[in-house]
């Protein structure tokens, strides 16, 4: 029995898997088992964001594990106040909750805005406004969040207290106010939803209802955030500080991890108690974490990023088969005039190259470390597919 035939008898079919066993790789390129090799554009959907075994995380994960692989939040342990401190200070906010993904982080922000206004309220006041087109998790809270009709099935009874505007539409958003609301919750760029950014426009005013309602405005920037657009959060592109963050993907490095950041507002409000994780801030998780944030804290390193960014999207743009170009920094969709995404997707990895799909979209998630070489190579076989 080969390794997909292993895989299928014994693992719930529950992913749209391409036939190849990858094996081992170092930097953005990999190789499968039988040798072939692969430049990835997709880094694990945006979680290996510095590539495949990065020495430098590669050694502090390694030494972690030789000292103590765990040891639960009943007690203390060093890489778990190392990283705290060190996200907090790169991003601004007050404190953090670490948990093991992002459905997790964004299950931590639903529980502080809905606390934040049980507190602060009564009850009554418990509604979260999303966007339409979201994706914030596949727990069944945070599906209910998702605003997708395509995720709204087969799991009933939903989590009740969520209500979906249309993105960018001002209008819309007001009409779902209420009373009752006391959290909005966004995606710089909506990710598996097509990787669409927010208008400018939009994202101020959604910051000004907050302030003025006293509404907790949660930013999920599970995908946007850890250095994928350019900054270390996509919110400081729009000049907007949401009361909550959320980041997993490429915080790990390729770790399971979760953090749900809040501001000084927010910081307190969940106590003993109130939430928890038997495995959320592990240390080894934390060793490699630091070291992703120690990398992407290097001079120039977000410069670098923008850098790659704007010559791939410019290259892309140039091609007749591209009808858009859309997302910030190295999160890319691609929309196509006559291919179809899968296609796409499928005659790429033939000639060694792995991208990823969102809707009708090719979408890259490439590692904020990829060489020029290899981004260089990647982007001519995907020019090859799209004008071929």
């Amino acid at each position: 029995m080969n390794t997909i035939e292993q895989t299928n008898a014994h693992i719930m079919g529950t992913y749209g898997r391409s036939d190849v066993v990858l094996d081992h790789g170092s930097g953005a390129t990999i190789q499968d088992a039988e040798g072939k090799s692969y430049i990835d554009f997709g880094s694990g959907i945006g979680t290996s964001s510095l590539g495949f075994c990065d020495p430098a995380w590669a050694d502090a994960v390694c030494a972690q594990v030789r000292k103590v692989q765990h040891t639960s939040n009943l007690f203390y342990h060093q890489p778990q106040a190392d990283l705290a401190e060190k996200l907090c200070n790169m991003s601004g906010y007050s404190k953090l909750f670490f948990g093991n993904s992002g459905a997790e982080a964004n299950e931590c922000a639903i529980k502080i805005a809905r606390k934040y206004s049980f507190d602060k309220y009564g009850k009554g006041r418990q509604t979260i406004i999303t966007l339409v087109n979201s994706f914030h998790g596949r727990t069944i809270t945070t599906l209910s969040a998702t605003g997708q009709d395509v995720f709204h099935n087969y799991f009933f009874p939903f989590t009740e207290g969520f209500r979906y505007a249309k993105a960018n539409d001002i209008a819309d958003l007001h009409d779902k106010l209420d009373d009752t609301v006391c959290g909005i919750m966004i995606e710089y760029v909506q990710g598996e939803g097509g990787v669409m950014a927010l208008e400018q426009s939009f994202v101020d005013e959604i910051r000004k209802i907050c302030d003025e309602k006293d509404i907790i405005m949660i930013a999920d920037e599970v995908q946007t955030g850890i250095g994928r657009t350019g900054t270390l959060f996509a919110g400081e592109q729009f000049g907007v500080k949401a009361d909550v963050t959320t980041a997993a993907k490429g915080l790990g490095g390729g770790l399971p991890i979760g953090a749900c950041l809040a501001n000084a507002k927010c910081a307190d409000v969940l106590g003993k108690g109130a939430h928890g994780s038997t495995f959320g801030g592990n240390p080894v998780v934390c060793a490699g974490a630091t070291q992703v944030l120690n990398t992407l804290a290097a001079p120039g390193k977000m410069e670098e990023i923008r850098e790659k960014s704007a010559w791939l999207r410019e290259k892309l743009s140039a091609l007749g088969e591209v009808e858009a170009v859309t997302g910030l920094g190295l999160m890319i969709g691609i929309s196509l005039r006559t291919k179809k995404a899968p296609d796409v997707l499928k005659a790429c990895l033939d000639k060694g190259l792995l991208v990823l799909t969102a809707k009708d979209r090719v979408r890259l998630l490439p590692p904020l470390t990829i060489s020029w070489d290899e981004l260089k190579a990647g982007a001519a076989i995907l020019c090859e597919v799209l004008e071929g």
